[in-house]
């Protein structure tokens, strides 16, 4: 068996001389094309590939600048609460004065009220019994009296004092 039976030399050497010439050709026309088709996918791969990397910088970059800024209202806030308990704490405080210095001056008032109805009652008391007495004496004088009328009358006089 030879392989000349299979193989024809000269169809074999046409085939790969045509191959060869349609690899020179597509070397000389098509190749560089082919490659300047894949050297602009590649170079738009990777334009897009940075894009993506730059737009993930700038969601960082933004959700850093969130995050400092909900921390800053958060601290804000914070503040603000703490300032507002100082207020409604010296409020408060001023409250409670006021309500003592209103106390103590009804407290004062009402002292200076009961010493006036005192000295009042007093005055009172006073003109009750020197009008008794006198009307005592007028009696013990209109009447001149034995001793123990004398004595009867003092003692309704000291029971009146009493009632008094």
């Amino acid at each position: 068996m030879d392989l000349s039976q299979f193989f024809n030399f000269k169809e074999v050497i046409a085939q790969m001389a045509s191959f060869i010439i349609l690899l020179v050709i597509l070397k000389l026309v098509f190749w560089p094309k082919m490659l300047k088709f894949l050297d602009e996918r590649r170079a738009r791969i990777a334009a897009d590939f940075a894009k993506i990397e730059q737009a993930k910088e700038e969601i960082s970059k933004i959700k850093n600048d969130y995050q400092a800024k909900l921390d800053n209202i958060d601290q804000a806030a914070l503040a603000k609460i703490h300032e507002a308990i100082a207020e409604g704490r010296k409020i408060t405080d001023e409250v409670r004065k006021s309500a003592h210095l209103e106390a103590q001056e009804i407290i004062e008032n009402a002292r200076l009220n009961i010493r006036h109805e005192l000295t009042k009652a007093k005055e009172e008391l006073k003109d009750k019994v020197i009008d008794l007495t006198i009307q005592v004496a007028e009696d013990i004088i209109r009447e001149k009296l034995t001793q123990d009328q004398d004595r009867k009358l003092v003692r309704e006089f000291l029971d009146k004092v009493d009632e008094a």
